[in-house]
Protein backbone atom coordinates (compact mmCIF):
# COMPACT_ATOMS: atom_id res chain seq x y z
CA UNK A 1 0.00 0.00 0.00
CA UNK A 2 1.65 2.82 -1.22
CA UNK A 3 0.65 5.24 1.72
CA UNK A 4 1.86 2.77 4.24
CA UNK A 5 5.23 4.63 3.76
CA UNK A 6 4.42 7.04 5.18
CA UNK A 7 3.97 5.64 8.35
CA UNK A 8 6.98 6.37 11.12
CA UNK A 9 5.95 4.37 13.58
CA UNK A 10 3.12 1.38 14.24
CA UNK A 11 1.77 0.67 18.14
CA UNK A 12 1.25 -2.28 18.59
CA UNK A 13 -1.86 -2.53 22.69
CA UNK A 14 -0.74 -5.92 23.56
CA UNK A 15 2.11 -8.86 23.49
CA UNK A 16 0.15 -11.92 23.86
CA UNK A 17 0.80 -15.04 21.40
CA UNK A 18 -0.82 -13.35 18.63
CA UNK A 19 0.58 -9.73 19.62
CA UNK A 20 4.54 -11.42 19.36
CA UNK A 21 3.57 -13.39 15.85
CA UNK A 22 2.03 -9.47 14.82
CA UNK A 23 5.03 -7.65 15.78
CA UNK A 24 7.56 -10.47 14.53
CA UNK A 25 5.51 -9.96 10.69
CA UNK A 26 5.18 -6.40 10.98
CA UNK A 27 7.92 -4.78 12.00
CA UNK A 28 9.33 -6.49 8.79
CA UNK A 29 7.85 -3.62 7.14
CA UNK A 30 7.57 -0.56 9.95
CA UNK A 31 8.59 0.11 12.73
CA UNK A 32 6.62 -0.88 15.87
CA UNK A 33 6.22 -0.01 19.45
CA UNK A 34 4.83 -2.18 22.02
CA UNK A 35 2.69 -1.18 24.87
CA UNK A 36 1.49 -4.23 27.59
CA UNK A 37 2.12 -4.03 31.43
CA UNK A 38 1.97 -7.55 31.92
CA UNK A 39 5.15 -7.20 30.07
CA UNK A 40 8.51 -5.77 31.43
CA UNK A 41 10.09 -6.55 27.90
CA UNK A 42 8.97 -7.61 24.48
CA UNK A 43 11.05 -10.04 22.84
CA UNK A 44 10.57 -12.02 19.87
CA UNK A 45 11.14 -15.70 19.37
CA UNK A 46 13.73 -15.23 16.85
CA UNK A 47 15.20 -13.03 19.56
CA UNK A 48 15.01 -9.93 18.88
CA UNK A 49 12.89 -7.02 21.42
CA UNK A 50 10.57 -4.56 20.57
CA UNK A 51 10.78 -1.12 22.19
CA UNK A 52 8.03 -0.78 24.49
CA UNK A 53 5.96 2.84 25.35
CA UNK A 54 3.25 4.12 27.33
CA UNK A 55 -0.15 3.85 25.97
CA UNK A 56 0.23 7.80 25.66
CA UNK A 57 3.65 7.13 23.64
CA UNK A 58 1.65 4.32 21.53
CA UNK A 59 -1.54 6.17 20.60
CA UNK A 60 0.74 9.19 19.20
CA UNK A 61 1.18 6.57 16.40
CA UNK A 62 -0.08 6.57 12.90
CA UNK A 63 -1.39 3.17 12.99
CA UNK A 64 -2.40 1.53 16.36
CA UNK A 65 -3.49 -2.29 16.26
CA UNK A 66 -5.40 -3.61 19.38
CA UNK A 67 -3.95 -7.74 20.28
CA UNK A 68 -5.76 -7.66 23.09
CA UNK A 69 -8.87 -9.58 24.16
CA UNK A 70 -12.15 -9.36 23.62
CA UNK A 71 -13.06 -9.16 27.11
CA UNK A 72 -10.51 -6.16 27.47
CA UNK A 73 -11.61 -3.97 24.48
CA UNK A 74 -14.20 -2.05 26.24
CA UNK A 75 -12.07 -0.80 29.13
CA UNK A 76 -8.82 -0.49 26.88
CA UNK A 77 -10.50 1.79 24.47
CA UNK A 78 -11.90 3.94 26.97
CA UNK A 79 -8.69 5.06 28.00
CA UNK A 80 -7.27 4.84 24.49
CA UNK A 81 -10.02 7.24 22.91
CA UNK A 82 -9.00 10.34 24.74
CA UNK A 83 -5.24 9.59 23.58
CA UNK A 84 -6.02 9.66 20.21
CA UNK A 85 -4.56 12.09 17.33
CA UNK A 86 -6.79 13.20 14.50
CA UNK A 87 -5.95 11.40 11.58
CA UNK A 88 -5.24 8.00 13.13
CA UNK A 89 -5.44 4.74 12.46
CA UNK A 90 -7.06 2.22 14.76
CA UNK A 91 -7.29 -1.74 13.47
CA UNK A 92 -8.04 -4.53 16.11
CA UNK A 93 -7.50 -8.26 15.34
CA UNK A 94 -10.48 -9.69 17.55
CA UNK A 95 -12.17 -13.15 16.46
CA UNK A 96 -15.58 -11.07 16.96
CA UNK A 97 -15.92 -8.44 15.39
CA UNK A 98 -19.81 -7.00 15.95
CA UNK A 99 -19.28 -6.11 19.73
CA UNK A 100 -15.23 -4.85 19.34
CA UNK A 101 -16.28 -2.39 16.06
CA UNK A 102 -19.28 -1.01 18.16
CA UNK A 103 -17.17 -0.18 21.35
CA UNK A 104 -14.14 0.81 18.90
CA UNK A 105 -17.09 3.69 17.21
CA UNK A 106 -18.15 4.63 20.77
CA UNK A 107 -14.94 5.26 22.19
CA UNK A 108 -12.88 7.07 19.31
CA UNK A 109 -13.30 10.37 17.86
CA UNK A 110 -14.91 10.71 14.83
CA UNK A 111 -10.98 12.12 13.63
CA UNK A 112 -10.03 8.65 13.82
CA UNK A 113 -10.11 6.28 10.96
CA UNK A 114 -11.29 2.37 12.14
CA UNK A 115 -10.66 -0.58 10.52
CA UNK A 116 -11.84 -4.06 11.78
CA UNK A 117 -9.69 -6.87 11.09
CA UNK A 118 -9.48 -10.95 11.96
CA UNK A 119 -6.40 -12.85 10.63
CA UNK A 120 -8.02 -16.64 10.45
CA UNK A 121 -5.21 -17.98 11.74
CA UNK A 122 -2.87 -17.66 15.01
CA UNK A 123 0.79 -18.49 16.46
CA UNK A 124 -0.09 -22.49 16.39
CA UNK A 125 -1.29 -22.56 12.59
CA UNK A 126 0.57 -19.39 11.07
CA UNK A 127 3.56 -21.15 9.40
CA UNK A 128 4.60 -18.48 7.02
CA UNK A 129 2.66 -15.21 5.38
CA UNK A 130 2.12 -16.54 2.23
CA UNK A 131 -2.03 -17.13 1.30
CA UNK A 132 -3.35 -17.27 4.77
CA UNK A 133 -6.41 -14.72 5.42
CA UNK A 134 -7.45 -12.20 6.76
CA UNK A 135 -10.68 -10.63 6.75
CA UNK A 136 -11.14 -6.77 6.56
CA UNK A 137 -14.09 -4.90 8.09
CA UNK A 138 -14.41 -1.17 7.24
CA UNK A 139 -15.83 0.93 9.99
CA UNK A 140 -14.66 4.54 9.58
CA UNK A 141 -12.87 6.54 6.89
CA UNK A 142 -10.73 4.76 3.95
CA UNK A 143 -7.82 3.35 6.13
CA UNK A 144 -9.02 -0.13 5.04
CA UNK A 145 -8.67 0.17 1.63
CA UNK A 146 -4.68 0.65 1.78
CA UNK A 147 -4.45 -1.92 5.00
CA UNK A 148 -6.10 -4.55 2.57
CA UNK A 149 -3.22 -3.41 0.07
CA UNK A 150 -0.48 -3.77 2.33
CA UNK A 151 -1.83 -7.27 3.85
CA UNK A 152 -1.81 -8.12 0.17
CA UNK A 153 1.92 -7.16 -0.49
CA UNK A 154 3.45 -9.11 2.48
CA UNK A 155 1.53 -12.43 1.23
CA UNK A 156 -1.59 -12.34 2.92
CA UNK A 157 -5.07 -12.60 1.69
CA UNK A 158 -7.97 -9.86 2.39
CA UNK A 159 -11.07 -10.65 2.26
CA UNK A 160 -13.17 -7.47 3.03
CA UNK A 161 -16.72 -8.39 5.15
CA UNK A 162 -19.10 -6.44 7.30
CA UNK A 163 -18.88 -7.56 11.19
CA UNK A 164 -22.49 -9.33 10.80
CA UNK A 165 -21.14 -11.29 8.19
CA UNK A 166 -17.86 -11.67 9.54
CA UNK A 167 -19.42 -13.06 13.06
CA UNK A 168 -21.98 -15.26 10.82
CA UNK A 169 -19.50 -17.18 9.29
CA UNK A 170 -17.45 -17.19 12.51
CA UNK A 171 -19.77 -18.75 14.60
CA UNK A 172 -19.88 -22.05 12.53
CA UNK A 173 -16.25 -21.98 10.95
CA UNK A 174 -14.24 -20.94 14.31
CA UNK A 175 -17.11 -22.30 17.12
CA UNK A 176 -17.24 -25.71 15.37
CA UNK A 177 -13.74 -26.31 15.42
CA UNK A 178 -12.94 -25.24 18.76
CA UNK A 179 -16.44 -26.62 20.16
CA UNK A 180 -15.20 -30.17 18.73
CA UNK A 181 -11.62 -30.17 19.76
CA UNK A 182 -12.52 -28.84 23.55
CA UNK A 183 -14.42 -32.17 23.49
CA UNK A 184 -11.38 -34.67 21.67
CA UNK A 185 -9.51 -33.04 23.90
CA UNK A 186 -12.06 -33.91 27.21
CA UNK A 187 -11.95 -37.20 25.90
CA UNK A 188 -8.34 -37.87 26.63
CA UNK A 189 -5.43 -38.81 24.89
CA UNK A 190 -5.85 -38.98 20.78
CA UNK A 191 -4.78 -42.32 19.19
CA UNK A 192 -1.15 -41.66 17.15
CA UNK A 193 -0.34 -45.32 16.23
CA UNK A 194 -3.10 -47.39 13.84
CA UNK A 195 -4.45 -43.95 12.59
CA UNK A 196 -5.84 -43.21 9.39
CA UNK A 197 -5.43 -40.05 7.30
CA UNK A 198 -8.28 -38.45 8.06
CA UNK A 199 -7.83 -38.99 11.78
CA UNK A 200 -4.46 -37.26 11.31
CA UNK A 201 -6.15 -34.27 9.98
CA UNK A 202 -8.95 -34.43 12.63
CA UNK A 203 -5.57 -34.22 15.14
CA UNK A 204 -3.54 -31.70 13.87
CA UNK A 205 -6.69 -29.18 13.75
CA UNK A 206 -7.40 -29.92 17.33
CA UNK A 207 -3.56 -29.41 18.10
CA UNK A 208 -3.71 -26.25 16.15
CA UNK A 209 -6.58 -24.57 19.12
CA UNK A 210 -5.73 -27.06 22.15
CA UNK A 211 -3.30 -24.54 23.49
CA UNK A 212 -5.09 -21.65 22.73
CA UNK A 213 -6.09 -19.21 26.04
CA UNK A 214 -9.58 -19.13 27.89
CA UNK A 215 -9.98 -15.93 26.33
CA UNK A 216 -9.86 -16.63 23.08
CA UNK A 217 -12.49 -19.57 23.36
CA UNK A 218 -14.78 -17.45 25.18
CA UNK A 219 -14.49 -14.56 22.38
CA UNK A 220 -15.48 -17.60 19.77
CA UNK A 221 -18.32 -19.01 21.95
CA UNK A 222 -19.55 -16.90 23.79
CA UNK A 223 -18.88 -13.23 22.48
CA UNK A 224 -20.19 -14.29 19.08
CA UNK A 225 -23.50 -13.70 18.62
CA UNK A 226 -24.35 -16.39 16.52
CA UNK A 227 -22.33 -19.18 18.26
CA UNK A 228 -24.98 -19.83 20.13
CA UNK A 229 -27.21 -20.94 17.81
CA UNK A 230 -24.95 -22.45 15.74
CA UNK A 231 -24.38 -25.00 19.20
CA UNK A 232 -27.71 -25.59 19.38
CA UNK A 233 -27.79 -26.97 15.91
CA UNK A 234 -25.34 -28.81 16.21
CA UNK A 235 -25.81 -31.29 19.07
CA UNK A 236 -29.58 -30.90 17.78
CA UNK A 237 -27.72 -32.99 14.91
CA UNK A 238 -25.46 -34.58 16.64
CA UNK A 239 -28.69 -35.90 18.74
CA UNK A 240 -30.44 -37.01 15.80
CA UNK A 241 -27.41 -39.18 14.77
CA UNK A 242 -27.03 -40.63 17.84
CA UNK A 243 -30.75 -41.82 17.69
CA UNK A 244 -30.18 -43.43 14.69
CA UNK A 245 -27.31 -45.93 16.39
CA UNK A 246 -28.82 -46.35 19.50
CA UNK A 247 -32.85 -46.54 18.55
Amino acid sequence: MGEIRKVKRLGLVGFGGFGRLAASVLSEHVAVLVHDPAHARAVLPDGREMPMGTLEEVAACDVIVLAVPVARMAHLCAALGPLLRPGSVVVDVGSVKTGPVAIMEAAFPETVEIVGTHPLFGPQSFGRAEGQKVAICPVRGRAHLWVAAFLRRIGLRAMLTTPEAHDREAAMVQGLTHLIAKVLVEMGPLPERMTTVSFDLLREAVEMVRHDPPTVLHAIEAANPYAGDIRARFFERAAEVRAQFEG
